[in-house]
C-alpha cells in the first residue's frame, strides 16, 4: 500500500464526486425498483415471482461478476473498466426504459447488472490510487456514505418518477451516465495496468457457483425448497417431480464454489495468476472485515425491499408517499456521513462501524416494535431516522477497515472481493427477506382466513392471489364490502411479515456487531506488500 500522506489535489476531490455519484447511480438503481415494483405489476402484469426476479436479477448479476470485473480492472485499468461499466448501464437503461413486458424487463435487469459490476470495484480501486493517509480515510467517507445514502434516496426518487411513469425510473439514468462520464474524464488520469490473464475457468465457476445460489434462493418458495411443489419450465423442459431443482442448484453451487476456492488456492500455490488471490485471507483486517461486509449487506439491503410494499398496500401510502416515508433513513445516513467525514482523526474506523451497526440494530427493533397495520408515520420515521444513522456510519468506514492493510498492486482484487462480498451480502439479503416476507404474508392470510371460518377452497383462493400479487390485490379487496374483511386479514398479516423481517435484519446486524469485536484497528502499515500477504 503506498503510505504517503502527500495532499490529494482539487481535482482528486472533484474525481472523487464523480466516481461517488457512479456509484450513487448504480446503487439507486437497486432501490429505486422496490417502489415502482407495485406499479410494474400494474402495468405489465406480472406475478410475485416475476416481480422478485425484476429486483433480484440486477443484483445477482452484479454480484456474480464482482471477482471477475475486480481482476479486469487490475489488467486494463479502473477508468477504462468505470467508463465502459458506465455506457453498459446506460444503454440497458434505455431498454429497461422500453420495456414491453415482464421477460425484457427482467433480462435488461441482467445485463444493467453487468455494467454495475464494472462500476463498483473499479471506483475502489480509484479512490485507492488518488488518496493516501488521513485523506483516504475521509475519501471512503464519503464514498461509502454515498452508498448508504442513495439507497434511501432511490425510493424517493422511484416514488416521486412513478407518477408520471415507471419507465422514467431507469431513463433518467441516461444522461446522469453521459455527465458522470465526462467528470470522470475530466478529472482522473488513466489508470495504470498490469500485464497478466484471467482465469477464465474460475471466472465460470464462480459465476455460475453465485447465480445457482441466487436461483434457489429466489425460486425456493415457488418450486419447493427440497421436493418439487411447482413444475419448472425452462426452455421448453418441465422439471415436474422429485428433488426440487432449488435443491439441485444448491448443490451444484456448493460443488461449483468449493471447485473455485481450491482452484485459485492451487493457482496461488503454483504462483499462476488466480481470479481471486486466496493469500489476501491472510491479512486479519481484510478477512474479517470482508465477513462483516457480508453479514452488513444481508442486513442492510433486505428491508428496503419490503417496506414499500407494506406502506402502499397496507398503509395506503402512493409511491410517492412511500419514498418520502423512507426520507429520514437517507436524513440519518446525511448526518452521519457529515459527522464520519469530521471524526476520522478522532475515532477509528472500526469505532464508527461498531457505533453505526449498533444503531442500525436500535432502529430495526424499534420498527419491528412500531409495524402495525395502522403504524402513524411519525414511529416509521423516529425508526428510520436511527437506523439511517446507524447505516451512514457502518456503510462509510466498512470499506476502510477492510482494505485497509491490502498491498497496492492488489487493490482492484482486494477491491472487487470487497464490493463482491458487499453486494452478495445485499443479493442474498433481498433473496431471503422477499422470501421470508412472501412465505409470511400467505401464511399469515391463510391462518387468519381459517380462524376466521372460511372454506378451504377460499382460504387457498384468497392466500394465493395476495401473495402471487405482492399485496397489490389488497386496495381492491378493501374497496368491495364483500371482500373487506379478507383485506384486514391481509393487511394484517403484511404488518406481521414486516415485524419478523425486521426482527431478523437486527439479529443479522447484530451478528455483525459481534464480529467487530474480533476485530482490532488497523494503523496504516508500513510493511512491503509481499510480507502483508502473510499478516495474520
Amino acid at each position: 500500500m503506498n503510505t504517503s500522506t502527500e495532499a490529494p489535489t482539487r481535482r482528486a476531490w472533484l474525481g472523487l464526486i464523480a466516481v461517488s455519484l457512479g456509484v450513487a447511480l448504480i446503487v439507486v438503481d437497486l432501490t429505486i425498483v422496490n417502489v415502482i415494483v407495485a406499479p410494474i405489476i400494474g402495468d405489465l402484469g406480472i406475478s410475485s415471482i416475476q416481480a422478485q426476479w425484476v429486483q433480484e436479477s440486477y443484483a445477482i448479476v452484479f454480484a456474480a461478476l464482482l471477482l471477475l470485473t475486480g481482476r479486469l480492472s487490475d489488467l486494463y485499468g479502473a477508468r477504462k473498466l468505470f467508463l465502459i461499466g458506465l455506457a453498459v448501464f446506460g444503454l440497458t437503461s434505455l431498454l429497461a426504459a422500453l420495456a414491453p413486458n415482464g421477460g425484457l424487463l427482467i433480462i435488461a435487469r441482467f445485463v444493467q447488472g453487468v455494467g454495475g459490476a464494472m462500476i463498483l470495484p473499479a471506483s475502489l480501486a480509484l479512490i485507492n490510487a488518488a488518496f493516501t493517509g488521513e485523506a483516504r480515510g475521509r475519501a471512503f467517507a464519503v464514498w461509502g456514505s454515498t452508498i448508504g445514502a442513495a439507497a434511501a434516496v432511490g425510493p424517493l426518487l422511484g416514488g416521486w418518477l412513478a407518477d408520471f411513469s415507471w419507465r422514467w425510473a431507469f431513463g433518467i439514468n441516461i444522461p446522469a451516465v453521459v455527465l458522470i462520464a465526462m467528470g470522470v474524464l475530466r478529472y482522473l488520469p488513466a489508470s495504470p495496468t498490469v500485464r497478466g490473464r484471467v482465469d477464465v475457468v474460475g471466472a465460470l465457476l464462480s459465476i455460475c457457483g453465485l447465480a445457482l445460489l441466487s436461483f434457489g434462493l429466489i425460486e425456493g418458495r415457488a418450486h419447493g425448497w427440497l421436493l418439487t411443489t411447482e413444475p419448472l419450465n425452462l426452455a421448453g423442459i418441465e422439471w415436474s417431480g422429485g428433488p426440487s431443482p432449488v435443491l439441485v442448484a444448491f448443490a451444484l453451487s456448493a460443488v461449483a464454489l468449493s471447485g473455485f476456492w481450491l482452484r485459485q488456492s492451487r493457482l496461488g500455490r503454483i504462483g499462476a495468476e488466480p481470479l481471486m488471490d486466496v493469500r489476501l485471507f491472510g491479512i486479519g483486517s481484510f478477512r474479517k472485515g470482508n465477513a462483516v461486509t457480508l453479514l452488513v449487506g444481508l442486513g442492510e439491503f433486505g428491508i428496503i425491499a419490503v417496506l414499500p410494499l407494506w406502506m402502499q398496500f397496507t398503509l395506503d401510502y402512493s409511491a410517492l408517499q412511500a419514498g418520502l416515508a423512507l426520507v429520514p433513513l437517507a436524513v440519518g445516513s446525511f448526518c452521519a456521513s457529515g459527522a464520519s467525514f469530521s471524526l476520522t482523526a478522532s475515532v477509528s474506523a472500526l469505532g464508527q462501524v461498531r457505533i453505526g451497526l449498533a444503531l442500525e440494530v436500535a432502529g430495526l427493533v424499534l420498527l419491528g416494535l412500531f409495524a402495525a397495520a395502522d403504524s402513524a408515520w411519525w414511529t416509521i420515521a423516529i425508526a428510520l431516522f436511527v437506523y439511517g444513522i446507524g447505516v451512514g456510519f457502518a456503510t462509510a468506514q466498512v470499506t476502510n477497515i477492510a482494505l485497509a492493510d491490502v498491498p497496492g498492486p492488489s487493490a482492484g482484487q482486494g477491491s472487487g472481493i470487497q464490493s463482491a462480498a458487499r453486494e452478495l451480502g445485499s443479493a442474498f439479503g433481498i433473496a431471503v427477506l422477499t422470501t421470508l416476507f412472501f412465505s409470511s404474508l400467505g401464511a399469515g392470510v391463510r391462518d387468519r382466513l381459517t380462524d376466521a371460518g372460511l372454506p378451504d377452497q377460499a382460504v387457498e383462493q384468497f392466500g394465493t392471489a395476495v401473495t402471487d400479487s405482492a399485496g397489490s390485490v389488497v386496495p381492491a379487496l378493501a374497496a368491495d364490502p364483500s371482500t373487506e374483511p379478507i383485506a384486514v386479514a391481509a393487511r394484517e398479516a403484511m404488518s406481521a411479515a414486516v415485524e419478523l423481517s425486521s426482527y431478523l435484519c437486527a439479529a443479522l446486524l447484530g451478528a455483525a456487531l459481534l464480529a467487530t469485536l474480533l476485530m482490532r484497528p488497523t494503523p496504516v502499515p508500513a510493511t512491503e506488500p509481499d510480507a502483508e500477504l502473510s499478516r495474520p
